[in-house]
């Protein structure tokens, strides 16, 4: 009998915990959509709800703007760190979940809230400053010139792509010369322009295997002054590859296909290809 009482007994918490978790399943669902939050979206209201509620925990410090930029993505890699999940910059069912669970005593305010939601009969002054307005991966200045500013805006540049770009360059090439350090920049904004390639320079970052320093989390090295003048440079025009858009370094790559492609030039420890 008493054994009896003990199985009911787990049973019937096993229960409630599990109508505990379905409960917070479906009030996180009910407040993000089913999509993956990812760098580079902007302007949906997952974004806002993403920046709105790590800004309650303080793991985020920018404006609430729904602008999922490099701010964002090293706040959300933090959050994810600190609540042992896994850390890859990306809200997935977990971390929604999580997030859900750690704010469930969040109230936006007017300015956490997207332009388009309504309140008192007036659109809400969600966002504060505009995309790009804000500091991103540690300051620093970019001084282009007329030609880059016109490529900038043709690319639809912001300064958070900037900065991922400096990351991506600092983590990529902050060993090779500074000439290596222009190329490699040059060979991002090269595919970005390309139809092969993502047209973005997250999308372009941030492809499956593309980048050695994504991979091996180098990516996420503070860049240095060097490593923004290369990507300015390139921005304005510089361009040492003569249009390559790929490179690899002879002597640790590993993919047999890289072999195949025109080679054009070495620079450094890379070989530069189209």
């Amino acid at each position: 009998m008493n054994k009896r009482l003990v199985f009911i007994t787990v049973g019937l918490v096993l229960m409630m915990f599990a109508g505990f978790e379905v409960k917070h399943r479906f009030s996180a669902e009910q407040t993000f959509s089913g999509n993956e939050i990812r760098y580079g979206t902007s302007g949906t209201a997952d974004v806002y709800e993403l920046q709105g509620r790590l800004k309650h925990l303080g793991f985020y410090k920018g404006a609430v703007d729904g602008d999922f930029g490099y701010n964002t993505l090293k706040s959300l890699k933090w959050f994810q760190s600190e609540f042992g999940l896994k850390v890859d910059g990306v809200a997935g069912g977990k971390t929604k979940l999580k997030l859900y669970e750690a704010t469930k005593d969040w109230k936006p305010t007017a300015a956490d809230l997207p332009p388009w939601v309504v309140k008192g009969g007036k659109a809400a002054a969600g966002g504060g400053a505009a995309a790009g307005s804000g500091g991103g991966g540690g300051g620093g200045t970019y001084k282009t010139t007329a030609a880059g500013m016109t490529q900038s805006t043709r690319l639809g540049l912001s300064k958070q792509d900037l900065d991922i770009m400096a990351n991506a360059v600092h983590g990529e090439a902050r060993g090779e010369p500074y000439i290596g350090q222009i190329a490699v920049a040059a060979v991002i904004l090269n595919r970005v322009k390309n139809p092969s390639f993502p047209n973005t320079v997250s999308g372009v970052i941030f492809q499956p295997g593309a980048f050695t320093a994504v991979a091996d989390g180098q990516i996420w090295l503070t860049p240095n002054e060097t490593s923004r003048k290369a990507v300015q440079d390139a921005l304005n025009g510089s361009d040492p590859t003569g249009g390559c858009i790929y490179y690899f370094n002879p002597v640790t790559a590993t993919s047999k296909w890289i072999w195949t492609r025109p080679q054009v030039k070495t620079i450094g420890k890379h070989i530069f290809c189209k």
